[in-house]
């Protein structure tokens, strides 16, 4: 019987095998999808020919006949990221990345989010797609904010009018408290503070209002703070204390829903 039809009364406990996957460090969850429709996946010894199944601690998996590794511990790490970087593992430009640059004791990692090729500061990064969801999904309300260094002449009233949120080309922003830091001729310095994150949002509303974005730096996601880490540095934050912004316990990664 292949591995993917459930015997009369299984019940679907655990966890979509292509996630198991991930979480062992093998590949990305969609690319473990691919791994299992190229028939190199096993389950209890049966091949597996669709991602639609779950499984428990008790199963044995295999990628090309060899077992899965034992989960490891979720972890988060702040980073600090350049500007002439993209935010993915593979580009197709061939433009340098983000991934290609981490030190390879961190082993395979995914981000909370992403900060454009030009864009500079706190990048989060964590080995568990579970904790990176639940930090960038818009329901968590976690406040992104930012320094952005502006081109264009800019008052404080006209920043105000980002306070109720804007529509651009159809794409509806939500509120943005942006605070006019100082001026010098045509440059100036923002705070900018907002909770959807949505792909280039702070450039495109800076855009609507008459204004170049030269320089924009994330310095904070939600309490996680950029701090005094220097650009290129990636440190890892206590377990205890990301845990607790979470409000998660101190499960193992393999026994967490």
């Amino acid at each position: 019987m292949p591995a993917d039809k459930k015997p009369e009364g299984q019940r679907p406990d655990g966890e979509r095998i292509a996630k198991v996957i991930a979480r062992a460090g093998i590949c990305s969850r969609r690319d473990a999808e691919k791994l299992i429709l190229e028939g190199r996946v096993k389950l209890d010894g049966v091949l597996v020919t669709s991602p639609a199944l779950n499984v428990t601690p008790n199963n044995v998996v295999q990628v090309d006949e060899k077992p899965l590794a034992e989960p490891e511990s979720a972890r988060l790490w702040r980073y600090h990221k350049p500007s002439g970087l993209v935010t993915t593992h593979k580009d197709e430009k061939g433009r340098p990345t983000v991934f290609a640059n981490l030190p390879k004791l961190l082993g395979r990692v995914v981000s909370v989010g992403r900060l454009d090729f030009n864009s500079e500061g706190l990048l989060l990064l964590t080995n568990d797609g579970d904790i990176a969801r639940r930090l960038e999904i818009p329901a968590a309300g976690w406040t992104r904010i930012y320094r952005a260094r502006l081109f264009g002449k800019v008052t404080q009233a006209d920043l105000d009018k980002l306070a109720t949120g804007i529509t651009i080309d159809g794409v509806k922003y939500g509120p943005i408290v942006a605070d006019l830091e100082r001026s010098k001729g045509m440059y100036s310095w923002a705070t900018v503070s907002l909770k959807e994150g949505k792909n280039r949002e702070v450039k495109r509303v800076m855009e609507r209002l008459g204004l170049k974005v030269a320089r924009l730096i994330r310095t904070a996601y939600g309490p996680f703070q950029l701090g005094q880490l220097p650009e290129g540095q990636v440190e890892e934050i206590p377990a205890r204390l990301w845990r607790e912004k979470l409000g998660i316990g101190r499960k193992k990664r393999a026994d967490r829903d």
